[in-house]
């Protein structure tokens, strides 16, 4: 029996290295370890031997599927890297130091917006985070001060995965990891929390000239002590002033926010129509775009930080519609839509 072992070992190693393909070296797994391989019957042999034989005739068998199945594994992660060099092998090559044509691309206007606020934020001591697109629940929504069955989930349509987690439908979603993350430097050395965290967001409801489904925001955050609303407004009205180049008319107005305590809607006015009314801005002169507000002491003690001793601001600016804003784009499906006639207009300002 021991000899059937030794040739079965040399067998599988004289096929794998004759293998040169995938489908192949299936067919080798299949006739060794499948159900009815050469190595599965080795043990139905076993019932002629005595109980000492099998015992040790069985653990060499089993050493025997161990190195098939190592060696199959082996082979299986050579070929398919020769398929990939062979695939980098095949595609066209090109010439590394041949000069860019700026002319046969642009950036998007929400990519330009975006580089254009980080720098603000940047000059003002913020880090730029960076933060998933799929996200848990508890990211979402409870570490937010928003539990289960609570009535703010109805104000956002979100999209759910079959494995419990969701496209994130809030770049508020980064929040608790911010704070945990800078928590301890705050706490222990005294530096404030200052970040902003880009992202794209998602949430299933009708478009329309200022609504779409999939869209982009900017969320920010401040701990340290004494923070008020105050600071807020200083941070927000400076960079829409960087980015417009210009003083731009804004009003603050009460909104809730299960995560902000005081929450606040802060507004501009419409450049589209110079506040007469119109689509872009549902006809009333006014654009929502910062839902802003002091950060709930259930979020900050959520994050590891204590509500008695340090206190935070938080916005949610929106880059879609301040992309919109600084570009006179009236619909706001344009930016989704791909068309390059729209899109092509748009040249980095740095």
């Amino acid at each position: 029996m021991d000899n059937k072992i030794t040739i079965l070992k040399d067998e599988i190693n004289d096929k794998l290295a004759k293998t040169a393909n995938l489908i192949d070296l299936d067919k080798i797994r299949v006739a060794y370890l499948g159900k009815k391989g050469s190595i599965t019957a080795l043990l139905k042999g076993m019932k002629d031997l005595s109980a000492e034989e099998r015992k040790s005739f069985g653990a060499e068998v089993n050493k025997l599927k161990a190195f098939a199945a190592e060696k199959i594994e082996e082979k299986i992660t050579e070929l398919k890297e020769k398929e990939v060099e062979k695939e980098i092998a095949s595609m066209p090559q090109f010439d590394v130091s041949t000069p860019v044509d700026l002319t046969r691309g642009s950036y998007h206007p929400i990519t330009l917006v975006q580089r254009q606020c980080e720098t603000i934020f940047k000059s003002m001591g913020f880090t730029v985070e960076d933060y998933p697109e799929v996200v848990t629940d508890y990211e979402c929504f409870e570490s937010l001060n928003i539990p289960k069955h609570h009535p703010a989930r109805d104000m956002q349509d979100t999209y759910y995965l079959d494995n419990g987690q969701l496209l994130k439908s809030q770049t508020s979603a980064a929040q608790n990891a911010i704070l945990k993350k800078y928590g301890k430097n705050l706490i222990e050395n005294g530096v404030p929390i200052k970040a902003i965290f880009p992202g794209r967001c998602f949430r299933n409801e009708a478009t329309d000239a200022c609504h779409e489904n999939t869209f982009f925001q900017m969320e920010g955050v401040m701990v340290d002590k004494d923070i008020s609303i105050s600071n807020l407004i200083f941070f927000m009205k400076t960079m829409l002033s960087e980015v417009f180049q210009k003083d731009i008319k804004v009003r603050l107005r009460p909104g809730f926010f299960p995560f902000v305590e005081p929450g606040f809607e802060l507004d501009i006015s419409c450049l589209i129509c110079g506040g007469d009314g119109c689509p872009s801005c549902k006809h009333s002169g006014w654009l929502e775009l910062c839902p802003c507000g002091m950060i709930h002491p259930n979020v900050l003690s959520e994050g590891g930080i204590d509500p008695e001793k340090y206190t935070g601001f938080a916005f949610g600016l929106g880059l879609t519609r301040l992309a919109m804003m600084k570009y006179g784009i009236k619909d706001i499906r344009d930016l989704n839509s791909g068309n390059l006639k729209s899109l092509s207009q748009f040249t980095d300002d740095e």
